[in-house]
């Protein structure tokens, strides 16, 4: 594939409703148009229940904002926005008036820029802060600050800078990083999520908070200790699952295993969802370890969850929102 046929895009609709699971958005458009572009991660519009948008992050917004008393925030940030789904939902669900919004490529900045802009359902002023880079260092021109910092960043490294650049989208990050790392953190492959913390310091809001959204392929306790290394008082906000999108994504964890990385825990899609299918999200977080520690008996090692893969079984994992918040 050329650069070029990278680099075109096609639209699609979304149902707000059906997407953030709400019954009258107020500040984003009832049928949002999206432009995705050749290195956007899709949406996955057929499964809600592998969207990190619609299953893990709205809810865990509208969770966060319920413990705020329902008051709206001002100022979101979202770092590898992707299409700006995720921004959009804060502006929806959170009620930002001013957003920042970075990503690796270029093109996808400016389609999620637009997308942001063209789904308002109001006139009101919204302030968009944008830039194409690493991590958050694409907004320091700025110079502002966010009440919330969001991220849902990958944890597998590409085999080569070149694999980034070239694949359909950014579900992997260039290795290697050259900044100092904790054991744990590069135990668990959660190098990026460390390294945002990091940088969040100087971008958060006072009495503000950095969600992470965490696939929990390890312990809870291991994301815990995560925003802890990185200097916060960390929390699950909402604990739940999701279909894993791409089963090849499970090889890939089970050679990073194998290499002496993890380990990495799946589960059949089922039993997630008869786990979490009664459960209040906003009680999630609270009874996280409980949870974790009731499944403990039906996880599977990555060959494991892929031989049941093949044999015609979904699999699926668990998902934490850890909500980090300066000392």
């Amino acid at each position: 594939m050329t650069s070029t046929e990278q680099t075109l895009s096609n639209s699609i609709q979304v149902d707000t409703s059906r997407y953030l699971h709400i019954p009258h958005p107020e500040r984003v458009l009832p049928q949002l148009s999206i432009e995705i572009t050749g290195h956007c991660f899709l949406p996955r519009l057929d499964d809600l229940e592998s969207d990190w948008v619609a299953h893990v992050a709205a809810p865990a917004f509208k969770v966060y904002r319920q413990q705020r008393g329902g008051a709206a925030i001002e100022s979101f940030c979202s770092i590898g926005t992707g299409s700006g789904l995720d921004v959009l939902a804060a502006i929806e669900v959170l009620g930002a008036g001013r957003v920042g919004l970075t990503d690796v490529h270029e093109d996808v900045v400016a389609a999620a820029v637009a997308n942001v802009s063209r789904n308002q359902r109001t006139a009101d002023h919204l302030e968009i802060q944008s830039g194409s880079g690493d991590l958050l260092t694409p907004l320091h021109a700025y110079g502002a600050r966010y009440d919330v910092i969001y991220e849902n960043l990958p944890n597998i490294p590409a085999h080569c800078a070149e694999a980034v650049t070239q694949e359909k989208n950014s579900s992997a990050y260039v290795p290697p990083r050259t900044e100092e790392l904790p054991r744990l953190v590069k135990q668990q492959m959660l190098d990026l999520h460390y390294l945002a913390l990091l940088q969040a310091r100087e971008f958060l809001n006072t009495g503000g908070a950095v969600l992470s959204c965490l696939g929990a392929r390890v312990p809870l306790d291991v994301f815990l200790s995560l925003g802890k290394l990185a200097g916060y008082t960390p929390s699950i906000l909402t604990y739940g699952w999701k279909v894993q999108g791409d089963p090849e994504w499970i090889r890939d964890y089970g050679h990073n295993q194998a290499s002496g990385f993890g380990p990495f825990y799946f589960y059949r899609a089922e039993v997630l969802q008869q786990t979490f299918a009664d459960l209040d999200p906003a009680d999630t977080g609270r009874n996280a370890l409980e949870i974790e520690r009731s499944l403990q008996t039906r996880r599977m090692d990555p060959a494991t969850a892929y031989a049941a893969y093949e044999d015609g079984e979904r699999i699926a994992h668990t998902v934490a929102v850890l909500q980090c918040e300066l000392k």
